[in-house]
């Protein structure tokens, strides 16, 4: 069965990732999609949040499942046994750090391989900082997340100010 992992603090998840998450779905037996629990960060959704937020979003995809993990990406990949990680791409700047990342983990973990997926050209904009700076200023998400998050969203960084 081939395992691959996409992931991400998916603060909140965008239609973005849904494009990877569909995408990568079709390439994989399983896709699991790990939301990163990072101590350094104060994200706007808690981890139990944006993960009932992609559960909801992911529903329609019988072979994916999400999950979160905490310390290194290559420690979450042996432990569930998975060989490839899905990194999506919206510009060239993404691509320098997460090659850099690529490197780094096959250092620590050789039998991994990365898979760049570049985002759909729509969705090449799109990040979760800028659908939480129109949300906070009351902009209009629509086509920026999946519609049933688009309500939660907006309040929750409507609130954050």
């Amino acid at each position: 069965m081939s395992v691959a992992v996409y992931p991400g603090s998916f603060d909140p998840c965008t239609n973005g990732h849904l494009d990877i998450i569909n995408r990568s779905s079709k390439l994989f037996d399983k896709l699991i999609v790990g939301v990163l629990t990072n101590m350094s960060k104060s994200p706007t959704f808690t981890v139990e949040e944006r993960i009932e937020l992609l559960q909801s979003a992911v529903s329609a995809y019988p072979n994916v499942e999400v999950r979160s993990f905490s310390g290194l990406l290559v420690d979450f990949m042996r432990e569930i046994d998975a060989k490839v990680v899905i990194k999506g791409i919206r510009a060239v700047s993404d691509f320098e750090y997460e090659f850099q990342m690529a490197l780094t983990n096959k250092a620590l973990y050789p039998e991994l391989e990365t898979l760049f997926l570049h985002t759909g050209q729509e969705y090449m904009f799109l990040s979760s900082s800028v659908v939480k700076e129109i949300a906070r200023y009351g902009g209009s998400l629509k086509g920026l997340v999946p519609d049933e998050l688009i309500p939660i969203v907006g309040k929750r960084c409507r609130m954050a100010e």
